[in-house]
């Protein structure tokens, strides 16, 4: 995740499991000198793409540093403010990380690959090299692009992505993931996105509840 403002130029990582920033492909990137694909996901049941980048930046900076989701190590705080009617992944700010999270059964799943909020411009030079893959149970899933839509999003105080309790209006893009609910029972899903000098992944390991 990357985030621009007029204000302040801030990088933050989101899915990440970083090799080096900016140094080659994401460690265990699908094809990743091909660019991911457009194709709609089959779960596109409900949110545009601005109302899905509304939602997850809302989300990712809905708590302060210390027990923020992308913060997390684990996947202690995976919980953390989650809405009723989807559930979001978060990533870290660098470090590799392997999450063992719980998910209630009925609720579909939403992620990015690699995204960014800044301008129009920001987007477009983003998303000409933005590229990656989910791999969830072994096989791989569809992700669409979202190549510059204005979103606005709320943040609380001192949280890592902008530190402020500001709304604010901005460009969001990125490469998006939604599923549809997962079967209850365990699951794995790898994700691996890149974008210029970003090279983010991240590993979870998903136990979904009976609905």
């Amino acid at each position: 995740m990357k985030i621009k403002t007029g204000r302040v130029a801030l990088m933050a990582i989101v899915l990440a499991t970083l090799v080096g920033c900016g140094r080659g492909p994401a460690e265990g990137s699908e094809d990743s000198t091909s660019p991911a694909s457009n194709e709609p996901s089959s779960a596109q049941a409900g949110l545009s793409a601005e109302d899905l980048q509304d939602r997850w930046w809302t989300w990712a900076m809905s708590e302060p540093e210390r027990t923020n989701p992308v913060v997390d190590e684990d996947g202690s705080d995976c919980e953390r403010n989650q809405p009723q009617d989807m559930w979001f992944l978060a990533g870290t700010f660098g470090t590799r990380a392997e999450r063992t999270c719980s998910i209630p059964g009925g609720v579909p799943v939403a992620f990015p690959l690699v995204n960014l909020m800044g301008g129009p411009q920001d987007c477009a030079s983003f998303m000409s090299t933005a590229k990656g893959a989910a791999v969830l149970d072994g096989k791989k899933v569809d992700s669409e692009s979202s190549r510059g839509e204005p979103i606005s999003v709320q943040g609380v105080l001192f949280n890592p992505v902008t530190g402020t309790d500001e709304r604010f209006t901005t460009t969001g893009c990125g490469i998006w993931v939604q599923l549809p609910p997962l079967e209850p029972g365990r699951h794995t899903l790898t994700i691996r996105g890149e974008a210029q000098d970003l090279s983010v992944g991240v590993d979870y390991s998903l136990t979904v509840d009976a609905a």
